[in-house]
C-alpha cells in the first residue's frame, strides 16, 4: 500500500468516444472503491426533472454562505443530469468498481453525487467572511482550505499515516480542483464517513458531521426539520443536540 496520496487530470469535451476512452484511461487501471460525480443524479440514472429534497437542503438558509445546487427541473440543470448519468455509466461499465454499500447508494455500484462548493462550504468556520461570489466561490473556497489547512485535515481524517506527493498550491484551474473535491467525496463514501442529504430522487455527499462547523450541522438540521423524515443522513458519525 502506498503511504502517499496522489492524484492525476485529465480533461475530455463532452463528446465520444474522447469521453469514455478519457475517463477509460484515468480511472480503469485500478480498483475503484467509489467514485463521485460532480452533477444530479438518481436510482436508474434517468432524467429528475424536478426541484429535489437534496437542492432544498442546500439552498433554504445556506444560500448565503455557501452558494446553492442548480435545480434539477432546470434545463441546465437537466443537462448537468444528462452528463453526469453518462460519466457514471462509463465507470460502471468500464472500471472496476466496487459494489455500494452505503444506504444512500443510487446503483448497485459505488456512484455518489458530488456538489464541490458546498462539500468546502461545510468545512468552513467561517464562510459568510470570505465574501465569496458566485463565478469565484468554489476557487475561494479551495484556495481558503488549502491555506487554512482545511484540506489536509480532511485527508489526515481518512488517511493519517500517508503525505501528499504533490502540494494542493499546484492544482490552480477550476475544474481540476473541483474534481480533486469528486474524489474526495469519493473517499468520504469509501470510508464509510460522510453526511448526506436528499431523497429517493438522489443525495449529495458532504463532509462527514466530526469535520463541519456547529454552525453547519445546526443549519442542515433546520432545514431537515422542514423536510420528510430522513432527508438528512449521517454516516460513522451522529452529532449530538
Amino acid at each position: 500500500m502506498s503511504d502517499e496520496v496522489a492524484w492525476s487530470f485529465a480533461r475530455f469535451r463532452a463528446v465520444e468516444p474522447e469521453r469514455t476512452d478519457t475517463i477509460v484511461r484515468v480511472a480503469g487501471a485500478a480498483r475503484l472503491t467509489a467514485a463521485a460525480f460532480d452533477g444530479p443524479m438518481r436510482q436508474g440514472l434517468d432524467i429528475i426533472g424536478r426541484y429535489r429534497a437534496a437542492e432544498r437542503m442546500l439552498t433554504r438558509r445556506l444560500q448565503p454562505l455557501i452558494g446553492k445546487p442548480g435545480q434539477s427541473s432546470a434545463p441546465i440543470g437537466k443537462l448537468l443530469n444528462e452528463h453526469a448519468n453518462a460519466c457514471a455509466r462509463i465507470v460502471i461499465d468500464h472500471c472496476d468498481l466496487a459494489s455500494a454499500e452505503q444506504d444512500i447508494r443510487i446503483h448497485d455500484k459505488a456512484v455518489a453525487e458530488a456538489f464541490p462548493s458546498a462539500f468546502m462550504g461545510l468545512l468552513i468556520d467561517d464562510p459568510a467572511a470570505l465574501n465569496a461570489r458566485r463565478g469565484d466561490r468554489s476557487d475561494t473556497f479551495y484556495m481558503h482550505l488549502v491555506s487554512s489547512g482545511g484540506i489536509e485535515r480532511l485527508l489526515r481524517h481518512f488517511l493519517p499515516k500517508r503525505s501528499l506527493r504533490n502540494p494542493l498550491t499546484m492544482v490552480t484551474n477550476h475544474d481540476d480542483r473541483a474534481a480533486l473535491v469528486c474524489a474526495f467525496t469519493a473517499l468520504c463514501v469509501a470510508a464509510g464517513d460522510y453526511t448526506a442529504v436528499g431523497d429517493e430522487d438522489g443525495w449529495i455527499v458532504l463532509p462527514p458531521a466530526a469535520l463541519q462547523p456547529v454552525w453547519a450541522r445546526a443549519l442542515l438540521q433546520q432545514n431537515a426539520n422542514e423536510e420528510r423524515t430522513g432527508s438528512l443522513r449521517y454516516e460513522g458519525f451522529a452529532p449530538t443536540a
